[in-house]
């Protein structure tokens, strides 16, 4: 712990460093706080954010009152040592006004494919008989797996025929019906690029 601590340049900041926070699975930023040594101290020890509130002239734990905590994955310095970038999981709306981002005007790293997500979200509640999305969701698991397998199958036929456009239409079906496997799974799409990075944290990828 001591050794990232006693790298940084709190002076320059008279005792307080700029701390970037960054969705850790789809690199959203999220918020930007200060913290001082004692309050990053505690973001390393809990792995829970912690900053120094200027206005209230004191340490705070994001979420401590909400609930809405931002757990940490991994945190660093930028080349002057002087501000420091966290990627983090949050527990919650990160805004104090119930949105993700502090920042309004951000889109996401994959806009489209998080409106589809709310899309079949939404769908959830509707009448199975008039959705389609609802009737999978309220079908078994087997069905919306299957459905799953039929389309990846749909998929490799196409490529292997190297008729581009039908590719492209079967993997735009898999992709779908991916999503909604996952979401009667309880499970985003977030959640398998936060597997993906993992991975790439854990073990960078080889190239031969």
């Amino acid at each position: 712990m001591n050794d990232l601590l006693d790298t940084l340049d709190f002076a320059k900041g008279d005792g307080l460093l700029p701390l970037i926070v960054q969705h850790a699975h789809d690199g959203r930023v999220l918020m930007l706080g200060y913290a001082n040594r004692e309050a990053l101290a505690l973001t390393l020890e809990t792995r829970e954010i912690h900053f120094w509130s200027r206005t209230r002239q004191r340490l705070w734990r994001k979420g401590e009152r909400s609930g809405h905590v931002l757990k940490l994955v991994s945190i660093a310095p930028d080349c002057d040592r002087d501000t420091l970038l966290c990627q983090a999981l949050p527990a919650g709306p990160t805004c104090h006004r119930g949105t993700p981002s502090c920042f309004d005007a951000q889109a996401p790293a994959h806009p489209w494919l998080n409106e589809l997500e709310a899309l079949i979200a939404a769908r959830a509640g509707a009448d199975p008989a008039s959705s389609y999305v609802a009737r999978l969701l309220a079908a078994p698991t087997a069905r919306r797996a299957q459905k799953v397998g039929e389309e990846g199958v749909e998929t490799a036929l196409a490529a292997v025929g190297g008729d581009d456009a039908k590719l492209r239409e079967e993997a735009a079906d898999l992709l779908f019906h991916l999503l909604v496997l996952l979401r009667g799974s309880g499970l985003a799409l977030a959640d398998v690029v936060g597997e993906l990075a993992q991975r790439h944290r854990a073990e960078p990828a080889r190239r031969d």
